[in-house]
């Protein structure tokens, strides 16, 4: 084939931006709603990887007194016009689908594992905080899917 006649690969999706306001380090702090203490702590890092076609976030976590880490991809589906990711835990030895949903500062993230959950949180007008909280689906509460509130600080 003549190198001139190459196709070059089309390039991210514009739809891509959304995520633009998730990028840097967050220093995040929350409880669970039954504590009437913090008991999460968390650092997460979300940056682009080489092509612009998918956010990775680094995420380490102590979850009333559980120590979590993992990596996540996150890509977009031009048919829903969301998020897909894929998180690969220390907590379990198979992948975990989540989906995000961001419009303007709102920002939405559901998964079915467990019995299903949803976070809705909002990136603050000068886009330095993030707070929100994680619901289980009603009657889907347990050890493994706790409701939690939370307020990230962007670090960097």
């Amino acid at each position: 084939m003549d190198k001139n006649n190459t196709q070059q690969p089309s390039g991210p999706d514009s739809a891509l931006k959304r995520l633009d306001g998730l990028v840097g380090t967050w220093s995040i702090k929350g409880y669970t709603l039954d504590s009437e203490v913090d008991n999460v702590s968390a650092r997460t890092t979300f940056e682009w990887l080489p092509g612009g076609f998918f956010l990775k976030q680094s995420f380490e976590a102590d979850f009333m007194g559980m120590k979590i880490q993992s990596l996540e991809l996150i890509g977009y589906d031009p048919t829903s016009d969301t998020f897909p990711s894929t998180v690969y835990s220390s907590l379990v030895g198979d992948p975990i689908p989540y989906r995000y949903d961001v419009r303007g500062k709102d920002v939405t993230i559901t998964t079915d594992l467990g019995g299903g959950a949803r976070m809705t949180g909002k990136i603050s007008e000068d886009g330095n905080t993030f707070s929100g909280g994680w619901r289980p689906n009603p009657g889907k509460e347990g050890p493994g899917n706790v409701a939690y509130d939370f307020v990230g600080t962007r670090v960097k």
